[in-house]
């Protein structure tokens, strides 16, 4: 056993050097943000703001999870993040909010918080996205109905945290599989679709459409229909570690669909009405997303280990702001019922991440569950801008390190 373990350190050690090389030397390097002291006055909307109460509440579902760290354990993604231990004295003053009111939220924000505003060589604004619950059809059984599978974490699956080896790999995962002491690529979309996971994964769940399949390992999680009317809630597990491919480029690329068009909607539509290229499409997707089953109704949980908070849970790149720091975001959406878009200001928590939310200003949001969440997520492509907040003792270093 020892000797195995010491063959899979090799492979790891190998294959680490190889990406720490790719990482230095591509031109795609990631630029370094920056980050300017604000007043809160500043944000936009931050005065008039009727629903900073839910980002609050998405606070305290992070500050849970915080309190339970050891002090000097760092938050997942970019340095500024700290560790527990300078986020533990503002959560302890949360908790200790008994009247929840917006002046009390407000308050809380300003007394114990600093703003910083984010740019990359000047520019403030970037993409921010929307993402939701599907509600798919299922059963644990396959049956003439039910026959493509939703899929557990595989047994053979090696994940990399390049983070835990070097520092400024932060937010950069790889994974794969063992082969001949070499971690090599997963099996991709392709393969798993004609029985690659054959032995290897735990079927959780027999669903009737592979296009639903295909959308609920773009949005991390999702909620399925039982034969006897239950719901069956299912959340991220892991991922093949092939990087996220937009298949809507394709779309574009091919002429099937016009850029200003393009949307979860129409995408669907698409491979809804040429199911005989449907599955060649998808396939181009090498990414491939596995699952757990979820209990309780308390909504999927992000990469941050909370319960995400519709509307106010934000999935970030970790390479630039780190996990479960406060966001104020200052964007729009396309409204549910109509093209028009909505103007929104408010205060949302950094709880998840994703392989397609990729650039220095970037985020998605998570809308929840329905009809209505599915309408704005699947049409929102929207930019905006976004203010870290950071906590008074934290903020300071940042401003001394400057």
């Amino acid at each position: 056993m020892r000797q195995i373990f010491g063959y899979i350190g090799a492979a790891l050690a190998l294959i680490l050097v190889v990406i720490i090389a790719l990482y230095y030397l591509s031109p795609k390097q990631t630029k370094a943000l920056t980050f300017d002291r604000v007043d809160f006055a500043e944000l936009p909307g931050w005065v008039d703001s009727q629903d900073i109460n839910g980002g609050f509440k998405a606070f305290l579902k992070t500050c849970d999870s915080l309190l339970k760290k050891a002090d000097g354990a760092r938050l997942q993604g970019a340095q500024i993040g700290g560790t527990a231990a300078d986020w533990k004295p503002v959560c302890n003053a949360a908790n200790a909010i008994n009247r929840l009111s917006m002046v009390e939220v407000r308050t809380f924000y300003e007394a114990n918080f600093k703003a910083f505003e984010v740019s990359l060589n000047g520019n403030h604004e970037g993409l921010f996205t929307g993402y939701f619950e599907p509600l798919l059809k299922g059963s644990f059984k396959k049956s003439d109905r039910f026959q493509h599978a939703i899929y557990s974490l595989p047994k053979d699956l090696v994940s990399v945290d390049l983070g835990r080896f070097r520092p400024d790999l932060k937010g950069e995962r790889i994974a794969g599989k063992i082969q001949n002491n070499r971690l090599i690529p997963y099996e991709d979309r392709a393969a798993i679709d004609t029985g690659a996971l054959e032995q290897k994964a735990d079927v959780l769940l027999w669903v009737d459409s592979p296009i639903d399949v295909f959308f609920l390992h773009i949005q991390g999680s999702g909620r399925v229909e039982m034969p006897d009317g239950t719901l069956q809630g299912v959340g991220y597990a892991g991922q093949n570690g092939h990087v996220y491919r937009a298949i809507g480029r394709d779309l574009i690329d091919m002429g099937e669909i016009e850029r200003e068009n393009i949307s979860m909607q129409s995408i669907r539509s698409w491979l809804e009405k040429n199911t005989d290229s449907a599955q060649a499409l998808m396939q181009k997707n090498r990414s491939y997303i596995f699952f757990r089953l979820l209990d309780g109704t308390d909504g999927p949980f992000g990469s941050a280990g909370v319960g995400l908070t519709a509307g106010h849970s934000l999935a970030i790149d970790l390479r630039h702001l780190p996990m479960h720091a406060p966001v104020w975001l200052s964007a729009s959406y396309p409204a549910a019922n109509g093209n028009q878009n909505v103007q929104m200001d408010r205060l949302m928590v950094a709880q998840d991440t994703g392989g397609a939310i990729r650039g220095e200003i970037r985020g998605d949001v998570f809308w929840g569950f329905g009809d209505e969440a599915a309408a704005i997520a699947g049409k929102m492509q929207n930019t905006g801008r976004y203010w870290i907040l950071l906590p008074n003792l934290l903020a300071d270093k940042l401003i001394a390190a400057k």
